[in-house]
């Protein structure tokens, strides 16, 4: 029977006996759920609002968001702490532009998960024909992510699913983008037959085992140190390999520093943790072994003053991707596999069989980690009206140690700075930041995934800035109820609410908002709890009936105007001007 045939049969029967068909739409949806799909983040509109509707009716949580990029974040947040794609849904063209933003941040951090959009028919675009929403959107994905996808017959629905779920997890995780031309969702076969065609993706992250080889020479690097240091990375936190991580570390000895997101893989109280001595085992260290961590701009490349002489340490690095190693600096023991497995293997090798590092070592970090704790204790007690950021994290501080359960989500500048080091994170995957790249706006969309994927109380600690970001959200925070406290750490400003306008006319600073704004008021219109909290006592009082009533609930925490330093803990990173140091005075200041 040739195409045309077939196709006016199809047609025929739609009108006498459709319940004997299926279409684009179901059949999408059927793939995802066989591979485990089960919440839908998105933006409805044309050509997937249909789909959207059709999902939730098949019984799959699907949440509409004010934004794509805010879905796209919550669908990566949902890749990293399930270790399934995350998936988000957008229209075409500039839906698909707003979700291609967080499809780039999935694969940078290397989560899984997948960007599916409508699309614009491919002979009106390959044409330019002028379409509604024309855009070349697998052209432009490409480069943005791991692996690109279009599907253009009904049934190859369940290949094209297929293939974007085993490229978004096998080997090192990451975003993959699946164009859905509109024309696709309406297009129908028959319902034995497509369901024939779906694909239900088998072991799509297989164990990755090192080599005997590079077990021993790993060992053997490590043995020899005298002053060794572990940096524990969020990779370990994504393998969720979390007894066998714990056990070598605690197998090992050393001293060790988690990354922001690996808080908690280990209790930060922990009596190994190096979080308060960051300067002296970075320096001090003679051998450091990366775990699920890359020497990226995070930890300076490996180089430079922070990290001591340079050539005196060597590196051990697990990774499951071989090219990550020798990146920045040369490793002396690469570890390729998946972190479970590597680890599993170095502890069969070790076989209790293992001296720890000398307590003169040791001890000398812990002395350390002791006197910083103990210096800094006095300033977290603090009840400063209007607050600052000690006083106001030394309760968030105490709160999530009382409830080790909730989700700390973490984005800003010296909001976020101060609070990744301030608050110790005590289980993992407990707290979720801006990442590699180190963005703005990812803190609602992380919230809600964090909400939705785990059940659990969510706490986002939000600078006033990265909070303006993706704040329409919280409208979403209310519509589907969710157990989410924002804290909004509010000093009028970018970095500081008290900069001037150095031409000295009437437009406030660049980096000044509105004083005084009513934040507590835009939870209050959706129907969520909004408070303000000007003192120490009062946040905690907000945070803690948030907590018992797991409302929807933004609390305004006044900080004073000049808590917070220029661009927080990177402020390295901005160039500087000769020309403005003798041209502006209060360049200096900076």
């Amino acid at each position: 029977m040739g195409v045309t045939q077939m196709t006016d049969d199809l047609v025929a029967r739609t009108e006498t006996d459709p319940e004997t068909l299926t279409d684009g739409f179901h059949l999408l949806i059927d793939a995802l759920k066989l591979n485990g799909v089960e919440t839908i983040y998105n933006v409805p509109g044309i050509p997937i609002t249909d789909l959207g509707r059709y999902a939730q009716a098949q019984g799959m949580r699907v949440l509409s968001f004010r934004h794509e990029q805010h879905a796209g974040y919550a669908a990566a947040a949902a890749g990293f702490l399930t270790k399934k794609p995350g998936v988000c849904m957008t229209v075409s063209a500039p839906g698909f532009l707003n979700g291609l933003t967080a499809l780039a941040h999935a694969t940078t951090n290397c989560w899984p998960m997948i960007l599916i959009s409508g699309s614009s028919e491919r002979e009106v675009v390959d044409l330019q024909r002028g379409d509604y929403e024309e855009m070349d959107q697998l052209a432009i994905a490409r480069p943005h992510a791991k692996a690109a996808y279009r599907i253009l017959h009904a049934e190859d629905i369940g290949l094209g699913v297929a293939r974007a779920v085993r490229a978004a997890l096998t080997g090192r995780p990451g975003g993959v983008y699946l164009d859905v031309p509109g024309a696709l969702l309406g297009q129908v076969m028959d319902e034995v037959e497509g369901s024939k065609s779906l694909i239900k993706v088998v072991d799509p992250s297989p164990a990755s085992v090192p080599s005997p080889e590079a077990v021993d020479r790993a060992l053997d690097v490590m043995k020899n140190a005298k002053k060794p240091l572990i940096i524990i990375g969020k990779g370990a936190a994504y393998a969720q390999a979390d007894e066998k991580v714990k056990e070598l570390v605690e197998t090992l000895g050393f001293p060790y520093l988690p990354m922001s997101m690996a808080k908690g893989l280990l209790p930060d109280t922990h009596p190994q943790c190096a979080s308060a001595a960051r300067s002296l085992v970075l320096k001090e260290s003679d051998c450091v072994f990366l775990i699920g961590a890359r020497l990226n701009w995070l930890l300076s490349h490996g180089e430079g003053k922070a990290w001591g002489e340079k050539g005196a340490k060597q590196f051990v690095q697990i990774d499951i991707e071989p090219n990550e190693m020798d990146s920045n600096q040369p490793i002396a023991a690469p570890l390729i596999g998946d972190i479970g497995s590597c680890a599993g293997a170095l502890l069969e090798k070790i076989r209790g069989n293992w001296e720890k590092p000398s307590e003169e070592w040791t001890g000398a970090v812990r002395s350390k980690v002791e006197a910083n704790i103990e210096r800094m204790a006095p300033r977290l007690k603090n009840n400063n009206s209007p607050m600052d950021y000690q006083g106001s994290l030394g309760v968030i501080k105490d709160l999530i140690a009382e409830n080790p359960d909730t989700v700390l989500v973490n984005e800003g500048a010296n909001a976020l700075d101060q609070c990744r080091s301030i608050v110790d994170i005590h289980k993992p995957r407990k707290r979720l930041d801006v990442g590699t790249w180190g963005i703005m706006g990812v803190g609602m969309g992380s919230a809600i995934a964090a909400a939705v994927e785990t059940g659990d109380q969510v706490l986002a600690v939000e600078g006033d800035s990265a909070f303006g970001f993706c704040g329409m959200e919280i409208e979403t925070v209310c519509r589907y109820n969710l157990p989410v406290c924002i804290v909004i750490m509010n000093n009028n400003g970018i970095y500081r609410g008290d900069g001037e306008n150095w031409s000295g006319g009437e437009d406030p600073s660049t980096t000044v908002f509105v004083k005084d704004s009513k934040y507590e008021l835009m939870m209050q219109a959706f129907g969520g709890v909004g408070v303000t909290a000007d003192n120490p006592d009062e946040l905690r009082q907000a945070i803690k009936e948030a907590f018992a009533s797991r409302k929807p609930t933004l609390i305004n925490a006044i900080i004073a105007e000049d808590a917070g330093k220029e661009s927080g803990n990177i402020g390295n990173l901005n160039p500087s001007s000769v020309v403005a140091q003798n041209r502006y005075p209060q360049a200096k200041n900076i």
